[in-house]
């Protein structure tokens, strides 16, 4: 495997070089975009058996969303599935032979926390008001508002670490046992990137939806007149 922080271009597109991680995204997201696409042309009421599938992973979502946020998971539901899914994808590139995944490139893990905060910052701002977002960097008092800043920074800088130092770790370590050991022997640790695919996909998903829970604010809980309390 090359060295991660160094990429040479497969091709330019104008002044733009493009590398394998960046081709490799793109078609991710043509997957991504077209099975969603795909599996929602034809909902009904009796669902198939993709249907199902694609009901249960929304119900999960929806799930820890609301457990997270304790809002409607509607307007976060596109976000951190699609930030899910691609995750997830992209770490298991790493079972596709002459294929590395994305997410083992900085560059990769960098855009994705950029996103993350990207949507921190609106979301608490559409929710908040601008006022009261900015507020929140003076609580509990106006001396914690650079730290709250600094914050902010290096929570970001967190995501892209983590995310890039497990999968690029265990793509190094898959590629020396596997030039060491042949086909076969690998197989284990191939299974295992499975498992640690899938669960730096619910760890990145779920800081981004503490993140962004933390930018919103608890939903303010109305006071229920009597006669709603009398309801059963």
């Amino acid at each position: 495997m090359d060295n991660p922080l160094t990429l040479d271009p497969l091709f330019q597109l104008g002044p733009v070089p493009i590398t394998a991680p960046v081709l490799v995204t793109w078609g991710l997201i043509v997957l991504i975009g077209g099975g969603a696409y795909f599996a929602t042309r034809h909902l009904t009421l009796r669902p198939g058996k993709i249907q199902t599938l694609l009901e249960l992973f929304v119900t999960t979502i929806d799930g820890q969303l609301r457990d997270t946020l304790n809002r409607d998971p509607a307007p976060y539901r596109a976000l951190i599935g699609t930030v899910f899914l691609f995750v997830l994808l992209a770490n298991w590139c790493s079972l596709i032979p002459g294929i590395e995944p994305p997410t083992a490139h900085i560059e990769t893990d960098a855009a994705l926390a950029l996103v993350v905060f990207a949507a921190t910052l609106g979301y608490g701002v559409a929710t908040r008001g601008l006022r009261g977002y900015l507020a929140t960097f003076a609580e509990p008092s106006w001396v914690m508002i650079p730290l709250n800043i600094i914050e902010q920074i290096t929570r970001t800088f967190s995501l892209i670490v983590r995310l890039f130092g497990n999968i690029m770790s265990g793509v190094f370590v898959v590629g020396i046992v596997l030039s060491l050991a042949g086909l076969f022997v690998p197989i284990p640790l191939m299974a295992l990137e499975l498992l640690t695919g899938a669960v730096q996909a619910y760890i990145f998903a779920v800081l981004a939806t503490v993140f962004i829970g933390a930018a919103v604010g608890e939903r303010p809980k109305r006071n229920l007149s009597s006669q709603e309390v009398s309801k059963p």
